[in-house]
């Protein structure tokens, strides 16, 4: 499906809300709103939101854990463990 199916101007979004709505739910493919021409917002259905944001965080978590490895700032397996025995021996 060609992307310029997924271009609605603004007036297209008050006359068919309901139309738009089932279109992203049905497709999972968000919806490019433009006014005047230009591209002002993004209809999506929230199950693909959510994964959106979900994969979002992951990827934060990664670059997270890459800057502790680039840091030196990482533990062994053994010292992990040895951790948590400790922890749970309490």
């Amino acid at each position: 499906m060609k992307i310029s199916t997924d271009i609605k101007p603004v007036s297209y979004l008050k006359l068919h809300s309901a139309d738009l709505l089932n279109q992203v739910n049905e497709t999972h493919r968000p919806v490019i709103i433009t006014q005047n021409g230009e591209p002002r917002a993004v209809l999506q259905d929230t199950e693909s939101y959510e994964n959106m944001r979900t994969a979002l965080g992951l990827l934060k978590l990664l670059a997270q854990a890459e800057n502790d490895v680039r840091q030196g700032n990482t533990v062994t397996q053994t010292q992990v463990f040895d951790n948590l025995a400790a922890i749970l021996a309490k």
